[in-house]
Protein backbone atom coordinates (compact mmCIF):
# COMPACT_ATOMS: atom_id res chain seq x y z
CA UNK A 1 0.00 0.00 0.00
CA UNK A 2 1.76 3.74 -0.99
CA UNK A 3 0.38 6.62 0.79
CA UNK A 4 0.01 10.09 -0.82
CA UNK A 5 1.32 12.37 1.79
CA UNK A 6 3.66 15.19 2.03
CA UNK A 7 6.19 16.82 4.76
CA UNK A 8 6.13 20.24 6.45
CA UNK A 9 9.13 21.05 8.68
CA UNK A 10 8.39 23.58 11.03
CA UNK A 11 11.00 25.13 12.94
CA UNK A 12 10.10 25.49 16.37
CA UNK A 13 12.49 27.29 18.98
CA UNK A 14 11.61 27.00 22.59
CA UNK A 15 12.60 28.43 26.15
CA UNK A 16 13.17 26.10 29.15
CA UNK A 17 12.72 27.79 31.99
CA UNK A 18 14.69 25.98 34.82
CA UNK A 19 13.62 27.23 38.64
CA UNK A 20 16.37 25.93 41.14
CA UNK A 21 14.84 26.14 44.74
CA UNK A 22 16.55 25.95 47.83
CA UNK A 23 14.29 23.15 49.09
CA UNK A 24 14.34 19.83 49.95
CA UNK A 25 12.79 18.11 46.52
CA UNK A 26 10.38 16.01 48.71
CA UNK A 27 8.43 18.36 50.19
CA UNK A 28 8.48 20.51 46.78
CA UNK A 29 7.10 17.52 44.97
CA UNK A 30 4.19 17.18 47.59
CA UNK A 31 3.47 20.34 47.09
CA UNK A 32 3.23 20.41 43.23
CA UNK A 33 1.25 17.16 43.30
CA UNK A 34 -1.35 19.15 46.41
CA UNK A 35 -1.76 21.89 44.23
CA UNK A 36 -1.73 20.53 40.78
CA UNK A 37 -4.01 17.33 41.09
CA UNK A 38 -4.70 14.53 39.01
CA UNK A 39 -7.47 14.18 36.64
CA UNK A 40 -10.27 11.96 37.24
CA UNK A 41 -10.23 9.47 34.32
CA UNK A 42 -13.00 7.03 35.34
CA UNK A 43 -15.15 10.82 35.52
CA UNK A 44 -14.15 11.80 32.33
CA UNK A 45 -14.75 7.66 30.55
CA UNK A 46 -18.49 8.29 32.47
CA UNK A 47 -19.18 11.40 31.09
CA UNK A 48 -18.09 10.72 27.86
CA UNK A 49 -20.43 8.00 28.09
CA UNK A 50 -23.26 10.05 29.27
CA UNK A 51 -22.37 12.04 26.40
CA UNK A 52 -22.45 15.42 28.69
CA UNK A 53 -22.47 19.17 27.91
CA UNK A 54 -18.60 20.57 27.47
CA UNK A 55 -19.45 22.21 30.69
CA UNK A 56 -19.48 19.59 32.68
CA UNK A 57 -16.27 18.33 30.88
CA UNK A 58 -15.04 21.61 31.81
CA UNK A 59 -16.06 21.74 35.74
CA UNK A 60 -14.66 18.60 36.22
CA UNK A 61 -11.43 19.08 35.38
CA UNK A 62 -10.84 22.44 36.71
CA UNK A 63 -7.78 22.05 38.96
CA UNK A 64 -7.16 23.85 42.57
CA UNK A 65 -6.06 26.99 42.60
CA UNK A 66 -6.54 29.99 40.34
CA UNK A 67 -4.20 27.93 37.87
CA UNK A 68 -6.59 25.44 36.96
CA UNK A 69 -4.26 22.87 35.75
CA UNK A 70 -4.72 19.24 36.66
CA UNK A 71 -2.24 16.53 36.13
CA UNK A 72 -3.00 13.83 33.18
CA UNK A 73 0.02 11.30 33.56
CA UNK A 74 3.24 11.59 36.20
CA UNK A 75 6.37 9.53 36.34
CA UNK A 76 8.89 8.63 38.82
CA UNK A 77 12.09 7.72 36.79
CA UNK A 78 14.22 7.88 39.81
CA UNK A 79 14.17 4.37 41.15
CA UNK A 80 15.03 3.00 37.37
CA UNK A 81 17.75 5.74 36.80
CA UNK A 82 19.37 3.97 40.01
CA UNK A 83 19.72 0.78 37.84
CA UNK A 84 21.52 3.24 35.63
CA UNK A 85 23.81 4.62 38.08
CA UNK A 86 21.86 7.90 38.66
CA UNK A 87 20.62 8.44 42.46
CA UNK A 88 18.85 11.81 42.21
CA UNK A 89 15.29 11.83 42.53
CA UNK A 90 13.02 13.22 39.55
CA UNK A 91 9.14 13.23 39.14
CA UNK A 92 8.03 13.94 35.41
CA UNK A 93 4.40 15.37 35.12
CA UNK A 94 1.85 16.01 32.23
CA UNK A 95 -0.12 18.90 33.64
CA UNK A 96 -3.00 20.86 30.95
CA UNK A 97 -6.25 22.38 30.94
CA UNK A 98 -9.18 21.03 28.62
CA UNK A 99 -10.55 24.31 28.43
CA UNK A 100 -7.84 25.86 27.49
CA UNK A 101 -6.95 23.46 25.06
CA UNK A 102 -9.99 23.22 23.38
CA UNK A 103 -9.80 27.20 22.22
CA UNK A 104 -6.48 26.18 20.26
CA UNK A 105 -7.21 22.55 19.49
CA UNK A 106 -10.15 23.94 17.34
CA UNK A 107 -7.84 26.26 14.90
CA UNK A 108 -5.34 23.17 15.17
CA UNK A 109 -5.13 19.78 16.93
CA UNK A 110 -1.56 19.77 16.71
CA UNK A 111 -1.16 22.34 19.67
CA UNK A 112 -2.05 18.77 21.48
CA UNK A 113 2.03 18.32 20.53
CA UNK A 114 2.63 21.18 23.87
CA UNK A 115 -0.49 20.89 25.37
CA UNK A 116 -0.12 19.68 27.81
CA UNK A 117 3.07 20.76 29.54
CA UNK A 118 5.51 18.08 30.31
CA UNK A 119 6.63 19.23 34.23
CA UNK A 120 10.05 17.97 35.86
CA UNK A 121 11.52 18.19 38.81
CA UNK A 122 14.48 16.56 40.13
CA UNK A 123 17.68 17.23 42.07
CA UNK A 124 20.87 18.90 41.08
CA UNK A 125 24.66 17.96 41.27
CA UNK A 126 24.72 20.78 44.16
CA UNK A 127 21.65 18.77 45.93
CA UNK A 128 19.23 21.70 44.86
CA UNK A 129 15.75 20.81 43.41
CA UNK A 130 15.08 22.18 40.25
CA UNK A 131 11.69 22.86 38.89
CA UNK A 132 11.66 22.72 34.40
CA UNK A 133 9.43 23.37 32.34
CA UNK A 134 9.28 25.17 28.84
CA UNK A 135 7.31 28.25 28.25
CA UNK A 136 3.78 27.42 26.68
CA UNK A 137 3.94 30.10 24.61
CA UNK A 138 7.55 29.89 22.55
CA UNK A 139 6.31 26.89 21.45
CA UNK A 140 2.54 27.55 20.51
CA UNK A 141 3.58 30.51 18.37
CA UNK A 142 5.01 28.19 15.41
CA UNK A 143 1.33 27.34 14.75
CA UNK A 144 0.93 30.76 13.38
CA UNK A 145 -2.38 31.37 14.08
CA UNK A 146 -3.52 34.58 16.93
CA UNK A 147 -5.28 32.68 18.48
CA UNK A 148 -3.64 30.10 19.62
CA UNK A 149 -0.23 32.78 20.14
CA UNK A 150 -2.31 34.36 22.16
CA UNK A 151 -3.86 30.88 24.15
CA UNK A 152 0.03 30.59 24.57
CA UNK A 153 0.08 33.85 26.71
CA UNK A 154 -2.92 33.11 28.62
CA UNK A 155 -0.97 29.59 29.62
CA UNK A 156 2.07 31.28 30.35
CA UNK A 157 0.11 33.33 32.88
CA UNK A 158 -1.29 30.16 34.38
CA UNK A 159 2.01 28.71 34.62
CA UNK A 160 3.33 31.71 36.34
CA UNK A 161 0.42 31.51 38.67
CA UNK A 162 1.35 28.13 39.90
CA UNK A 163 4.54 28.61 40.17
CA UNK A 164 3.34 31.71 42.56
CA UNK A 165 1.53 29.34 44.74
CA UNK A 166 4.19 26.91 45.26
CA UNK A 167 6.18 30.10 46.78
CA UNK A 168 8.52 29.72 43.56
CA UNK A 169 9.21 33.40 41.98
CA UNK A 170 7.30 34.02 38.54
CA UNK A 171 10.24 33.42 35.67
CA UNK A 172 10.63 36.54 33.90
CA UNK A 173 9.61 35.47 30.68
CA UNK A 174 5.97 34.94 32.28
CA UNK A 175 5.35 38.12 33.15
CA UNK A 176 3.06 40.02 30.28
Amino acid sequence: MTIQAFERIVPVSGTRIEIVADVPFERLRQAFEAEVPPLDEDLFRRLVADGAEWRRFVQAAAGNGIHSFVVFWRSYPSEIMRAGGSDRPSASYLIGDYATAARMFRHDPGVMLYAPLRVELHVDRAGKTVLSVDQPSAQLVSFGNNKITQTGYELDRMLGDLLEELGLPRPSVLRR
